[in-house]
């Protein structure tokens, strides 16, 4: 390939790829009196998401030690009986301690940040409604004084 064909090919792609703004936007409800973004704070999925993790936070904390005590008492009744396998399973048990601290962390860190989300993204909302609204005045004083 020449050089100006390679210059060519170049320029074409910059002029089919040329910056566009494009604004979307969400049609406005016929019975709404304020135009709303599609920013949605209350979102369903999301709290089902955040209710199911704190759910099995709950439960799972809640059955896993019934699991964990229960393994606790057969390593040791097995111990007791001369089984090697009672010390293999009291090992097993104590593993099992940290991946139920990992599981449980990971739930409570699911559930608490979904709720911070929401809670953010209305605060930011309401920040934002109140920043436009304040321009608004402004822009109503400025045609005001223009006459307008």
């Amino acid at each position: 390939m020449a050089w100006d064909e390679w210059e060519q090919l170049k320029a074409d792609a910059a002029r089919s790829q040329a910056a566009h703004t494009r604004i979307d936007h969400v049609p406005p409800d016929a019975g709404a009196s304020i135009p709303r973004g599609d920013l949605t704070v209350h979102d369903t999925d999301l709290a089902a998401i955040g209710k199911a993790a704190h759910d099995l936070f709950e439960d799972f904390g809640h059955y896993s030690d019934h699991a964990r005590m229960s393994s606790l008492k057969a390593a040791g009744g097995l111990t007791s009986e001369g089984f090697a396998i009672g010390a293999a399973l009291d090992h097993v048990a104590g593993h099992w301690v940290d991946q139920v601290q990992t599981l449980l962390d990971a739930c409570a860190h699911i559930s608490n940040h979904l709720r911070y989300t929401k809670n953010q993204h209305a605060a930011d909302e309401s920040y934002i409604a109140g920043t436009l609204s304040s321009i608004s005045q402004l822009d109503q004083g400025f045609d005001e004084r223009k006459g307008g």
